[in-house]
């Protein structure tokens, strides 16, 4: 039983970052039909801009608490990453609306690839230590069962930044702004919505979602590197089809679904294959569990939300 709760609180703690980058999937999707796939290198520029910053204010001023360091870390991260989002949406996006859904799709693995490199090119191809800057000793708040301060803090920052973005979205002007243009973009116009400013703003918010997501992922596990948001990025694109793609409470349910999997799964998989496989094949069920919806119920758990974009 003890074991079974402690891959629950591995599961939600991975589950919560899941479903943080898997909000930027969802919302693109849902207002312009694309998958972005660089937006996994988003969470990559998040935690190694706020590494560098973190680094260079230990450097100067050795003595500052950790907090205050994490939170330079974030605000220098977040608007990194924001610009970087929205120079990808103006650059390579905006001109491909009209194209056939091949080319932009073909665009974003580029824009991936590109990102990719130059951060290699900047950052170095070596793995980076991430500072511990909450306490990673785990605490035992059940006889057997173990979570950190860390973990304790990205599951609940994780939720908190949730709640906020289904708020926005559901309770502000800018949200129904950004609904009525996933409804469609032409009407929306004619209401008096700036569609362009209604897509850069929605990219600038998943990619807010993924620095926080990218810092508390290096935070986690200690690492940050180069191609670190690639593997995330492929799992919480999982995620969001799991719960239902352009749907933002699927893409939530999907990143905590397929956390749970995963670690219960990577829990057990030594019993399940008699030691055949071990707990570094864990990848494979994010995978299994992308075909099976894609078989099975391609609109996800929650349904896709479709809508004329025309």
């Amino acid at each position: 039983m003890e074991t079974l709760l402690q891959q629950i609180l591995n599961g939600l703690v991975v589950g919560s970052v899941y479903a943080l980058v898997a909000l930027g999937y969802t919302m693109v999707y849902g207002i312009l039909g694309l998958i972005n796939f660089a937006h996994g290198e988003v969470l990559m520029i998040g935690a190694l801009s706020a590494l560098t910053t973190i680094s260079s204010l230990i450097g100067v001023a050795p003595d500052l608490p950790p907090l205050l360091l994490l939170a330079a870390g974030l605000l220098v991260a977040i608007p990194t990453c924001m610009t970087v989002a929205f120079l990808m949406e103006r650059l390579a996006y905006r001109r491909l609306r009209g194209a056939p859904r091949l080319a932009p799709l073909i665009t974003a693995i580029g824009v991936s690839f590109l990102l990719q490199t130059l951060a290699m090119i900047v950052w170095g191809r070596n793995y980076h230590t991430f500072p511990q800057l909450i306490s990673t000793t785990p605490l035992q708040p059940i006889d057997g069962v173990f979570i950190s301060p860390v973990q304790i803090s990205i599951i609940l920052v994780s939720a908190l930044l949730m709640f906020a973005l289904v708020t926005l979205v559901n309770r502000t002007r800018l949200g129904r702004a950004m609904r009525a243009t996933a409804e469609n973009h032409r009407v929306a116009s004619l209401m008096g919505v700036d569609v362009n400013r209604i897509i850069a703003l929605t990219f600038v918010l998943g990619a807010a979602l993924a620095a926080v997501a990218g810092v508390m992922f290096a935070s986690n596990y200690g690492i940050a590197h180069y191609a670190m948001g690639f593997m995330p990025g492929l799992k919480a694109f999982t995620a969001a089809v799991l719960g239902g793609i352009g749907n933002l409470a699927g893409a939530m349910l999907g990143g905590i679904v397929l956390g749970l999997v995963e670690a219960v799964g990577a829990g057990y998989i030594e019993d399940f294959t008699f030691g055949f496989l071990n707990s570094s094949y864990q990848d494979i069920f994010a995978f299994v569990i992308l075909g099976a919806v894609l078989i099975f119920r391609p609109t996800g758990l929650l349904g896709e939300r479709v809508s004329d974009r025309a």
